[in-house]
């Protein structure tokens, strides 16, 4: 069976490559977003997210297939605290996605590899007791720190560069993000048409970098 044109085993090829991103979308979180970028690529690997994906169809159906196309999933919890805008909540939307591919490494065909990020050391067990025993990469806002939770999250691919190579690929995706903030009139780095750029970038970077060794 075909869908779109292609077949299956371009398709499990791409599922293979993509990593589903749920992490807040938010002014104070977006410097980290170059991190996570450069480092996925920097493996090999394609970041997707849900703000990605145009079209009508309902919010969570379109996350739900998202994650059944992604083989790896990265969940950064760091949002637990109460916001300051009234009503005042805490954000349910990262640990509800975590959920989501929870669910789907249980029982499913194909297997789907899911991470938990967090800020601070020590808070998942307050926060989601549920996880107790799994591991969350501590980043401390810090974008050195998301690039070392890749590195041991991502351990066992065969692709594996180093830190100091993750470093070098973010502070060079840095540079780009900036100018294309610029270029696109300020935009949030969390919309469709700059998600999309800095993939990009970040793969065009990491293809002179293997061309350069």
């Amino acid at each position: 069976m075909q869908l779109s044109g292609r077949g299956d085993s371009e398709i499990r090829r791409d599922r293979a490559r993509n990593v589903f991103l749920n992490v807040p979308y938010d002014k104070q979180y977006e410097p980290l977003l170059p991190a996570f970028i450069a480092g996925i690529c920097a493996f090999g690997l394609t970041p997707r997210a849900t703000i990605e994906i145009p079209g009508s169809q309902r919010r969570l159906d379109r996350i739900i297939r998202l994650i059944g196309q992604c083989a790896y999933s990265f969940h950064d919890l760091s949002r637990v605290t109460v916001g300051g805008a009234a009503p005042r909540t805490p954000r349910f939307n990262m640990p509800f996605e975590l959920g989501l591919a929870v669910d789907k490494s249980i029982g499913a065909r194909t297997r789907h590899h899911w991470f938990v990020f967090e800020s601070q050391a020590h808070r998942l067990n307050k926060s989601l007791s549920d996880l107790d025993g799994t591991d969350p990469h501590i980043h401390n806002n810090q974008a050195e720190g998301v690039l070392r939770g890749l590195l041991n999250a991502l351990a066992q691919r065969r692709k594996s560069p180093t830190l100091s190579e993750l470093e070098s690929a973010y502070r060079d995706l840095k540079k780009s993000a900036s100018k294309l903030k610029k270029d696109l009139g300020g935009a949030s780095l969390f919309e469709a048409r700059a998600f999309k750029d800095l993939i990009l970038i970040a793969n065009d970077l990491e293809t002179r970098r293997l061309t350069a060794e």
